[in-house]
């Protein structure tokens, strides 16, 4: 009998926890989200149970700061004050490609992945959030072709800044006075539509060649982006045919562009409530849900339904069943371009519930799937999803840390230990290896070995 599939696990860093009441639990202490050591302690569990990442998403924007615990720290400097206290797990970090510019992201990745030994992971977003360009000035956003085609110049350039240093381009020649070997620096200079960057970056190549790039967008952009780019997926799904219809979608569309079904990781999201009997799980969800403020998820329905009528999302209307109409054509599984709406409306149409029910669903997860159970339970959703091309591994989003965290390491992990699907041990160091990844070649190096 075959040995089973390894899976990946990332622990989705996110302030509280990822139910949008966990500030209000009875254990949150006010702070934690803003504390080093409170992400610290996170990562260092996760790596005690051999994690393969940490997750630090972003979006630069307050939002509904009165209701949730508003605001959040800047992840990349976060993740490097965990590499200070922790050895193997990777470390990956959400960054806009419509905000930054490639020399000074370049620059953040290689220095993180240089200072944590080649673990991080940089989660390509282009950002579909219009309160967040009125923060960076822009006047009128870009459509999300034109924020993916800026994104497809910023990853080439910025994995050409990364590999402006050849591997064995540092000599270190005291004798002769020679730092670096002049023939094996290569400026990029590379100009485009979008992007313009002439210099050498200022850090030698990072341990892992590039950090591990990663994806979050559904949208048919975004997919097809990330069948070119993309080394995992963080994705969200609510039931399994739609996660094996996305896999096999990613995954040939990888394959048509040369690339192997091993090269790309799709990782739903999973929020699990875990509990002896499943009872009790169920009571710890409806303890987080008894908290949460109306007002605060309806915020975030009206964000979702941007240029459609929102006015029916109302306290006044929690007690309806909500109208399937009201999403327009969000439920058409031919049109990705609004993939999270999407995923409510998939909810409306199947479930009908009334408006608190669908506050409740998304409060535990934003649309990703919010499953409460046993571990047992826990772990069998997570086999059948990994044995049936659903997922390579799931991005774990405790509602609660850190009692979710620990309920999930302390009692879901050892099983899927015991059944062979994941880690006792790590086998490397990197995050590419944790991954089961390739280490890219320089391109410059690739490039003469043709000649």
């Amino acid at each position: 009998m075959s040995n089973p599939r390894q899976i990946s696990l990332n622990i989705f860093l996110y302030s509280f926890g990822h139910h949008e009441a966990s500030w209000r639990h009875p254990s949150s202490q006010p702070g934690a989200n803003y504390s080093a050591r409170h992400y610290q302690g996170i990562a260092q569990k996760a790596e005690a149970s051999k994690i393969d990442a940490v997750f630090f998403a972003d979006v630069p924007a307050a939002g509904v700061a009165e209701y949730s615990a508003g605001g959040q720290l800047e992840p990349i400097t976060t993740l490097a004050s965990i590499a200070a206290v922790t050895e193997k797990i990777g470390l990956i970090a959400t960054a806009s490609t419509t905000f930054y510019e490639p020399y000074n992201l370049a620059r953040l990745f290689s220095t993180l992945d240089h200072l944590s030994g080649g673990r991080a992971g940089w989660n390509i977003v282009t950002t579909g959030h219009e309160l967040v360009g009125r923060n960076f000035g822009f006047e009128v956003f870009p459509e999300v072709s034109e924020r993916y085609a800026r994104a497809s110049e910023f990853v080439d350039t910025t994995k050409l800044l990364w590999d402006s240093w050849e591997d064995d381009a540092i000599v270190f020649d005291k004798e002769n006075g020679r730092y670096a070997d002049a023939s094996k620096l290569h400026e990029p200079n590379f100009h485009g539509k979008y992007i313009n960057v002439d210099g050498l970056l200022t850090t030698p190549r990072p341990p892992q060649g590039h950090p591990v790039l990663i994806q979050a967008g559904a949208s048919n952009d975004g997919r097809a982006f990330a069948a070119k780019y993309a080394e995992a997926i963080f994705t969200a799904h609510q039931r399994i045919e739609d996660a094996q219809a996305f896999y096999n979608d990613i995954k040939a569309q990888a394959v048509a562009l040369g690339r192997s079904e091993d090269d790309v990781k799709i990782l739903p999201g999973l929020s699990p409530f875990v509990a002896a009997t499943e009872a009790e799980a169920q009571a710890k969800a409806r303890e987080l849900n008894e908290l949460t403020i109306p007002e605060y998820g309806l915020g975030l329905i009206r964000s979702n339904l941007a240029g459609q009528d929102d006015s029916w999302f109302t306290v006044d209307n929690l007690e309806e069943r909500v109208p399937l109409e009201l999403f327009a054509d969000a439920g058409d599984v031919t049109n990705n371009n609004r993939s999270r709406l999407q995923v409510i409306a998939g909810i409306v149409e199947r479930e009908q519930p009334t408006l608190r029910e669908l506050l409740h669903k998304l409060a535990g997860g934003r649309g990703h799937q919010v499953v409460a159970g046993t571990p047992e339970q826990i772990a069998d959703r997570i086999q059948v999803w990994a044995e049936n091309r659903a997922a390579d591994g799931f991005n774990v989003m405790p509602p609660l840390y850190p009692a979710g965290l620990d309920d999930f390491l302390d009692h879901v992990v050892p099983i899927l230990q015991q059944r062979g699907l994941f880690r006792t041990e790590y086998s490397g160091s990197t995050l590419r290896d944790h991954f089961g990844l390739k280490r890219p070649e320089n391109v410059h190096t690739r490039n003469s070995a043709l000649v």
